[in-house]
């Protein structure tokens, strides 16, 4: 989600640069690594408990941490941003020391840590988190007010991290169990979180504490706050894993327009359960919640800020006009909770795999609304805003996405990937392989790419290679003499050899396999009749045209 601004940007203005990636420090790797403080433990269970203060952009809490010993140690990175002031960190009634490093707490375990022991550490802070001016690409709390002066507070830590507000280890790669989700906020204020709301508590001081649990695991960026004046409206659906509930928090004075727009929401959950299979998170039940930034993929408490407009803020990304006929944020966030949440990368260098399929189930909605063809055109219109700046796959252990590419051009050599398959139902049995297979874990980009092209029948590192480590578009060299047509791949990785449909004879394609030699096969069209299924996402040239 958090480069969608740009690509909206892009798709008005296609001049417009990409700013430098700033250079890595050493905060970089201690958040993007598992160094020697995080690798000893697994987390199982956080008890987060948070009072937010409008008044004056404040906070005060504490998270408990339970981890499962892997092997004894005695420090342990904790991560909490360094706006924030430690109070205390126990263990066992006894108050701990530490040393900070920048956004890491390095903490001195004075109990026994034997392999196997389950294990629990409290920290205590306050302060005045991390504020997302530009939120959610600019990742903070959003402290706002609404139209009729409420206020409004959201959390969108995407890529910034959760330690922005509380203390966990912030890494992809350790997900806990289940978690707890205890926020207090003035009375008349609502909060909503994650998985189900078990109680509120009135307090003496004149605040409320809503006291939410997610049964599931959960990525620690997609724990929220959403703490408004909201209504509250709830439907049921019978979806493929039984009956799920359906919770509606809008603004208050936004009911009637979000009864009306997020009516897309039942079609969405069709449309994904068949292709994806069943939402992930029955037990923790589906919510939309309107928020003041653009939206994020919080796990079962989908935020949304899109206005209660079809599109993108009333926009097209794919500039066909098919994205004009659904709401752009519930149907993309919507999808995170199969690539993003149901499935979530270790390594936020491989974030292709959270926002290429996401961006592809765009598509896919698309063609299920209305027809594979407008899908098919719907995704191949994205191509527009492909920049080819960077390679989508970052570098790992620093906490560093690729490029931005990751949403349009991933999701359209997934859509190439399907037309190499060229069997519809053995690639939705692919796409609902993957979230069954990977169901609530967390992977690398290798293990998706290994079982897409185990399912797919057919090797497909090169393709993989191709796309997502470096800026080349594959192009289909070509020339046309005498009856022959002579065809080789150019600007490609090394043993790049991708089948494609191509012209033979007027109206008709024929899969040629094309290598980096030269390649031929009698044709029966002009070169200026030749084509390339435009379903294949490559480039073609004409040689003799082009004088080579």
């Amino acid at each position: 989600m958090r480069r969608l601004a740009l690509l909206a940007a892009l798709a008005l203005f296609p001049a417009a640069l990409h700013a430098q990636p700033e250079p890595l420090t050493r905060a970089d790797t201690l958040r993007g690594s598992i160094g020697p403080a995080r690798a000893w433990w697994d987390v199982t269970f956080y008890d987060l408990n948070v009072a937010v203060s409008p008044g004056d952009s404040t906070i005060t809490g504490s998270t408990g941490i339970t981890y499962r010993v892997l092997r004894p140690r005695t420090e342990m990175q904790v991560d909490l941003g360094a706006q924030l002031n430690v109070d205390s960190i126990v263990q066992d009634g006894r108050t701990l020391r530490y040393r900070r490093d920048g956004d890491a707490l390095f903490v001195t375990l004075r109990a026994p840590q034997p392999a196997g022991a389950s294990k629990t550490v409290r920290v205590h802070y306050r302060g005045r988190p991390r504020v997302a001016l530009n939120a959610p690409w600019d990742g903070g709390l959003v402290w706002a007010r609404d139209s009729i002066g409420n206020p409004w507070i959201a959390t969108a830590v995407q890529g910034t991290g959760a330690s922005a507000w509380w203390p966990n280890k912030d890494t992809q790669a350790d997900e806990p169990d289940s978690q707890a989700v205890a926020i207090t906020v003035p009375r008349g204020m609502a909060d909503v979180s994650n998985g189900r709301l078990r109680r509120t508590t009135e307090n003496a001081d004149g605040t409320t504490t809503y006291h939410w649990f997610v049964t599931s695991p959960i990525n620690n960026y997609g724990v929220a706050i959403n703490a408004g004046s909201y209504a509250h409206y709830s439907e049921e659906y019978q979806g493929e894993g039984g009956r799920l509930t359906l919770d509606f928090w809008p603004l208050a004075y936004h009911l009637d327009a979000a009864r009306r727009q997020w009516a897309q929401t039942r079609p969405m959950l069709q449309c994904f359960e068949h292709w994806f299979g069943p939402y992930p998170w029955y037990e923790d039940g589906f919510k939309l919640v309107e928020t003041p930034h653009l939206g994020m993929e919080h796990q079962s408490a989908v935020a949304y800020g899109n206005h209660f407009r079809n599109g993108y803020l009333g926009r097209d990304l794919s500039g066909t006009g098919l994205g004009l006929e659904w709401d752009f944020i519930l149907v993309h966030e919507s999808g995170h909770e199969w690539f993003g949440n149901n499935i979530t990368t270790r390594d936020i260098a491989d974030m292709w795999v959270h926002e290429g399929f996401t961006t592809y189930s765009e598509a896919l909605y698309t063609e299920c609304q209305q027809g594979k063809d407008a899908g098919a055109r719907y995704v191949i219109g994205q191509r527009r805003i492909v920049q080819n700046d960077e390679p989508i796959i970052g570098p790992y252990g620093v906490n560093r996405e690729g490029s931005g590419d990751m949403y349009p051009k991933a999701a359209n050599m997934l859509h190439t990937i399907r037309h190499l398959v060229n069997d519809d139902e053995r690639w939705r049995g692919i796409l609902r392989g993957l979230n069954q297979t990977f169901r609530r874990q967390v992977v690398t980009g290798a293990q998706i790419q290994e079982y897409v092209s185990r399912e797919a029948g057919m090797d497909l590192t090169r393709v993989f290679a191709q796309y997502l480590t470096t800026t080349m578009i594959p192009v289909l060299e070509y020339r046309v003499q005498n009856g022959t047509l002579s065809y080789r791949w150019a600007n490609v990785v090394r043993g790049f050899d991708m089948p494609v449909r191509a012209t033979t004879a007027p109206g008709a394609y024929t899969l040629l396999r094309p290598t980096t030699a030269w390649q031929t096969v009698p044709t029966t069209v002009a070169a200026s009749e030749f084509r390339v299924d435009e379903n294949f996402y490559v480039q073609t040239v004409d040689v003799v045209a082009a004088g080579k």
